[in-house]
């Protein structure tokens, strides 16, 4: 079985990336984050991304973003392990939100 990788992008890209219908944008950041300032998708807190990924199901390409591009580069290591989603497209805002101040 070949392991599905993640795709560093930066911010910029993401924002050009993010109007396909195929396409989410998930903030792992906690819920106060996301509410304080965030640049859109959906907030799944990294802590409950296993329990959340039906949500994610129906999308072909997955941008996983937070502050500085720790969390959610954690995140897209762990979406890369679901055997189900080997064909799904896994990306990750290098830099997160915070790369383009």
């Amino acid at each position: 079985m070949q392991k599905n990788t993640f795709t560093d992008i930066s911010l910029s890209e993401m924002q050009q990336l993010r109007s396909n219908t195929d396409t989410v944008v998930v903030d792992v950041r906690e819920s106060w984050e996301f509410e304080e300032f965030n640049e859109g998708g959906i907030n799944i807190p990294l802590a409950d991304i296993r329990q959340k990924r039906d949500l994610l199901d129906p999308f072909q390409t997955i941008i996983v973003i937070c502050t500085n591009g720790v969390r959610s580069k954690v995140a897209a290591m762990d979406y890369c392990r679901v055997p189900e989603w080997a064909d799904k497209k896994i990306l990750h805002v290098k830099g997160g939100i915070i790369e383009s101040v």
